[in-house]
């Protein structure tokens, strides 16, 4: 689900000057290229030199409106410009609408798949060749010249929604971040793809009551923990004949997964990751796309699952050597380190030794001969820039100004000279520059980010560690109220999420901040905080990452629960009596699961879009982290919070939206059905027809926040309280 904090994390990503993406670097050079005032700009470092590269009336077709550009893609010879427009929302993001390609030699600008019904074209790119356009519209692959404007289609569905070409089902999208499917070969002859066959996988159906007088459903294909996967296959279809030749992956194609494959450095091969059932079984096959043939060449095993991660600056691998090594990210010695297989995969090198975790791979600059990474060593809270030599031959070197301490962020260039840094922490605003590598001087001093930082005085929010009753020591941050008197006692509210798809203790800006509460928390007197405990993704080793395994639901709120005391103890200054928590999706499931199994600590709760019974999410998700309800029920039902409904002593708001296709309104009901059986008294509020961010309808924000603030200083009453003797 990756159940991702979607709502309150979007707080955290403050407006720059520079996105991501905004900044399309030119390969093999300290260039880039950005949108600019209704054009596309090219910028050369490192004296900013800009150069109009596409003006605004040349994205005006004839008799209408400039087209409002969302994105643009270049042929590698600069000629043709891709330009994605009316885009439209797919599940998470906006990844269907209309693809234009400017010829910049002619200036003539035409619509690709201009027959396609509007805004239905998926992910169309360019040849490496420039001579033409490949595109997904309603789950089949086509291909289009872009002189002519001739298409050959390459796939058929057979008249079924279910049968899948060029991109993925619901849940290969949500919990691989599996959604561009098809992938040029270097020589522009073939086109390799994904076919998912959800025809076996049963449609959960979503009611919409409002939008017309008789109700109707909305099917969406989604398998349910304990449901076999999708059938998959991988295709490479030729384009000059239109056939396609499957490959021949070994295994049960609905007992595994193959969220990864990409060409592997040449014209000839892919490389393709399979993973098992469990999802703690890796192998990378190697495939022929002329026979189909097919040889594992590296296989990689752990006792709880191996997570996924694009690590490659262009794709999903690295290669090297003209082809014969790749990078391959691991977990496999305790720590997060990057590795060089090489192609057979019968040799590899550790290339970033020692005992800490590599959070991001940034850049592989092999003619420089380092690694450009992102890691926290001595404080998980935090994110710095490091490189390393790609020999595997030394110790990692910090870049990012030592005085700076937070969380830092890169887009290094193609030549590793230059990189567009940006910073924050959780007193500074994201701050944006231009710096040199390795020596990271800013281009511009006038717009540098100071070298130290220190935190203003008044400062209200601060970290800090607790150990638990368990060993545990968890990192954590919190608020103070404003015109703060020790002597007296505050109320808490805790934001918790603590599963692995997300952390909430990082150091960076918006930290201390609650965007669903009407008002100043501090100012009315609230004390606000959060902890991250074992199974958060935090740069701690994988120990901490994979405690979790087959315990969600208890050993992490067995960690916030102590981890609360442990506070408690510390600091007389928060008032028991006054205890709340809340959360959004898993936060929402760790909720619940706080009120029902520790009410004696948590006496107010507001939980939204909560995972109810474990047995009711998707099986990628779930199964990854749970393993099979087949083999170990008992640990989904132990750790689902209907379990522990009869426990609940305080008190509880739950929010759902009705037309939640992640989180399905179905955990409203099972929740309510089990609170009602107890005789437990709750209030519930479900959004009619809105999805897993409840943003969707005029007003759902306002009264949203209204809702929640209400609750709480109803039931957990802010401001200061004079303790008696």
């Amino acid at each position: 689900m990756q159940r991702k904090l979607s709502l309150l994390l979007a707080f955290f990503l403050s407006a720059c000057v520079l996105s991501a993406q905004e900044l399309k670097w030119i390969a093999g050079s300290a260039a880039y290229y950005q949108q600019e005032a209704g054009q596309i700009v090219k910028v050369t470092l490192p004296d900013m030199a800009k150069e109009t590269v596409v003006t605004a009336g040349q994205l005006k077709p004839e008799g209408a409106q400039a087209l409002k550009v969302r994105d643009y893609f270049f042929s590698a010879d600069n000629r043709y410009v891709l330009i994605y427009t009316n885009a439209k929302r797919v599940w998470r993001y906006d990844t269907r609408g209309d693809y234009w390609v400017l010829d910049r030699t002619s200036g003539k600008l035409r619509q690709i798949g201009k027959d396609r019904p509007a805004s239905t074209l998926m992910f169309a790119k360019l040849s490496p060749d420039g001579r033409l356009a490949a595109y997904v519209s309603e789950h089949n692959l086509y291909v289009e010249e872009i002189s002519s404007g001739k298409v050959r289609q390459l796939t058929q569905t057979g008249g079924s929604r279910k049968l899948i070409h060029g991109t993925f089902d619901w849940v290969y999208e949500e919990e691989f971040d599996c959604r561009d499917g098809f992938r040029w070969s270097p020589d522009s002859k073939k086109i390799a793809y994904w076919q998912i066959d959800a025809n076996q996988v049963r449609d959960f159906l979503m009611i919409n009551t409002t939008d017309s007088i008789y109700p109707f459903t909305i099917p969406v294909e989604y398998p349910k923990v304990g449901e076999p996967p999708s059938p998959y296959r991988i295709g490479v279809a030729d384009i000059s004949s239109g056939k396609t030749r499957w490959m021949d992956i070994p295994g049960d194609p609905r007992n595994t997964y193959l969220p990864r494959m990409e060409w592997a450095a040449n014209a000839t091969e892919l490389l393709v990751q399979q993973l098992n059932r469990k999802q703690n079984e890796s192998q990378l096959l190697l495939c022929d796309a002329a026979s189909g043939k097919t040889r594992t060449i590296y296989t990689e095993r752990d006792e709880a699952w191996i997570d996924l991660k694009a690590d490659g600056d262009g794709g999903y691998w690295d290669w090297f050597s003209r082809g014969s090594a790749f990078l391959w990210t691991s977990e496999k010695d305790g720590w997060r380190h990057i590795y060089r297989i090489s192609r057979d995969g019968k040799s590899e090198t550790l290339l970033t030794p020692g005992n800490y975790d590599v959070i991001s791979l940034l850049r592989a600059d092999e003619s420089g001969g380092y690694l450009y990474f992102t890691a926290s060593p001595d404080n998980a809270t935090q994110e710095y820039l490091y490189r390393v030599r790609m020999d595997g031959g030394g110790q990692p070197e910090l870049l990012s100004p030592p005085g700076q301490k937070g969380s830092h962020g890169y887009q290094i260039s193609p030549d590793a000279r230059y990189a567009f840094h940006s910073f924050s922490n959780y007193f500074t605003r994201r701050m944006t520059e231009w710096v040199t590598l390795p020596g990271h001087k800013p281009l511009n001093e006038k717009e540098a980010i100071p070298a130290n930082m220190e935190a203003p005085e008044g400062i209200r929010t601060e970290f800090f560690q607790v150990t638990t009753a368990d060993g545990v020591t968890m990192d954590g941050w919190l608020t103070k109220p404003d015109n703060f008197d020790p002597s007296k006692k505050y109320p808490i509210l805790f934001y918790v999420y603590t599963e692995p798809a997300g952390a909430t203790v990082r150091d960076r800006f918006g930290i201390g901040r609650n965007r669903l509460y009407d008002g100043d928390m501090a100012k009315d007197g609230y004390i606000y905080a959060s902890l991250d405990g074992r199974g958060t993704p935090a740069p701690k080793g994988r120990a901490w990452r994979k405690a979790i395994y087959r315990q969600i639901g208890v050993i992490n709120i067995r960690d916030q629960a102590m981890g609360a005391q442990e506070m408690f103890r510390r600091w007389n200054w928060i008032d028991t009596s006054r205890v709340a928590v809340h959360g959004w999706s898993g936060g929402g499931s760790a909720t619940l699961n706080l009120l029902f199994q520790y009410p004696e600590i948590y006496k107010t709760g507001i939980a939204v879009a909560a995972v109810a019974d474990q047995l009711t999410y998707d099986n990628i998700y779930q199964e990854r982290y749970m393993g099979l309800p087949q083999e170990n029920r008992e640990d989904f039902v132990k750790g689902s919070p209907i379990t522990y409904v009869k426990n609940l002593r305080g008190h509880l708001l739950y929010i759902h939206g009705t037309g939640d296709d992640n989180v399905h309104y179905q955990n409203a009901e099972k929740l309510i059905d089990e609170l009602i059986k107890y005789n437990k008294q709750f209030q519930v509020m479900p959004y009619p027809n809105r999805s897993h961010g409840i943003f969707e309808g005029e007003g759902t924000g306002r009264h949203l926040s209204t809702l929640f603030t209400n609750f709480l200083r109803a039931h957990c009453p802010p401001g200061g309280r004079v303790t008696t003797p």
